[in-house]
């Protein structure tokens, strides 16, 4: 079953809490409530959420002073926070965001001006990839270009491949870890990201999309029945033997 992102409401009016956990959860999202500062501690103590929902005015302590000690503890340093307040001036706005909200928004509120923000400041917060270059026999990944290389035999000229930018991802996932069987559900949460709630059978359309533009290389990528797919060194070698053989003269 996919795991649904964790989203913290800290909002201590129980009908407005309501009606974000309603939308929350109708959109692929799974919904924690604390009516204050000190639930919320609890909450984050039992499992840091992927993002927070924080209410300005609270009873205790408030929203910005609740974001500057989040922000400043390592646990939840990068974890998103969209402030959530009636207070529209400008220097409000700006108290929020300093103290460490990544988005505010002004009550009241579209729920769907909600999600649009919510899901950016999750993409926003996503990990980028690292500038790499990851070579597993004759197949070339160079992350900094964005480019895919393949040479067919040892002397022949290294060939560009015409790599989807999901497909991308993936085989960059997948050459990081060669040989290692990856589930469909590790590979959706280490590439689509938490952020994205699809189905566990996508993989299997990209996997099939990643072996054709891949050509004679795409054998590397293996099917574990029951398991998974992995990356084969092994596959590269033999995809390189059977490449020289039918170029070789009869």
């Amino acid at each position: 079953m996919r795991r649904m992102p964790q989203i913290l409401i800290v909002e201590d009016e129980p009908a407005i809490a309501e009606l974000i956990a309603v939308n929350l959860r109708h959109n692929g999202f799974q919904p924690v409530w604390a009516a204050d500062g000190e639930a919320a501690r609890r909450e984050i103590a039992t499992a840091v959420p992927d993002a927070i929902v924080l209410d300005w005015m609270l009873p205790g302590t408030s929203g910005v002073a609740l974001a500057r000690q989040w922000r400043a503890d390592a646990q939840t340093r990068t974890v998103p926070i969209l402030m959530l307040t009636a207070r529209g001036d400008e220097p409000d706005k700006i108290a929020g965001l300093d103290a460490g909200a990544d988005d505010y928004i002004t009550k009241p509120f579209s729920t769907q001006e909600l999600l649009a923000r919510l899901r950016a400041a999750l993409r926003r917060r996503a990990p980028e990839p690292p500038q790499e270059r990851i070579v597993i026999g004759r197949l070339t990944l160079d992350a900094a270009t964005h480019r895919v290389f393949w040479q067919d035999t040892a002397d022949a000229e290294a060939q560009l491949l015409k790599v989807g930018p999901t497909e991308f991802r993936l085989l960059g996932h997948l050459m990081r870890n060669p040989e290692r069987v990856h589930s469909r559900a590790r590979l959706l949460d280490q590439v689509w990201g938490d952020q994205v709630f699809i189905e566990e059978r996508t993989v299997d359309v990209h996997i099939k999309r990643l072996r054709e533009s891949l050509g004679a290389a795409g054998a590397m990528v293996e099917t574990v029945r029951g398991a998974g797919y992995r990356l084969s060194a092994n596959a590269a070698a033999t995809s390189a033997r059977a490449a020289a053989a039918n170029s070789s003269p009869a």
